[in-house]
């Protein structure tokens, strides 16, 4: 049985304010006491284009090494699909996370995880480039 993925839209008009330290120094602690009045929207932070960006959980490992199970990809299909980008694709009627690899005659969608065979798409399947993944949320 073919699992289904789910793809969401982004909300743009939520009002949750969350606070925001600004940057976070990776050598000699600083204060950020003066910061915590600032906010930040983490929607308008990862959607440059709203009506064409949606969000959809990792499940699976063939990306292991760019993404985890359960990491949160934001989306964008306004993104030019280029040689080299990750991308989300439909094929033959599943959705799936892969860099795209275009040569002269071939469209291959590379796992990071060499467990996991290459895709190359032959004629007669079904290929529906979803979007170019554009942002990461991740668990630690």
């Amino acid at each position: 049985m073919k699992k289904q993925t789910s793809i969401h839209p982004t909300e743009q008009n939520s009002n949750i304010k969350i606070q925001f330290v600004g940057a976070v120094k990776a050598g000699f602690p600083s204060p950020a006491s003066d910061f915590l009045r600032e906010t930040i929207d983490l929607n308008k932070y990862v959607t440059a284009h709203p009506d064409a960006t949606y969000y959809a959980k990792v499940d699976g490992s063939s990306m292991s090494s760019e993404f985890e199970n359960g990491d949160l990809l934001v989306i964008d299909r306004s993104i030019p699909y280029v040689d080299g980008r990750i991308v989300v694709c439909y094929v033959d009627g599943e959705f799936t996370v892969k860099r795209l690899k275009i040569e002269k005659d071939k469209c291959l969608l590379i796992p990071t995880n060499a467990s996991f065979p290459v895709l190359e798409i032959v004629e007669g399947q079904e290929l529906q480039i979803w979007g170019v993944v554009s942002h990461v949320v991740k668990k630690v």
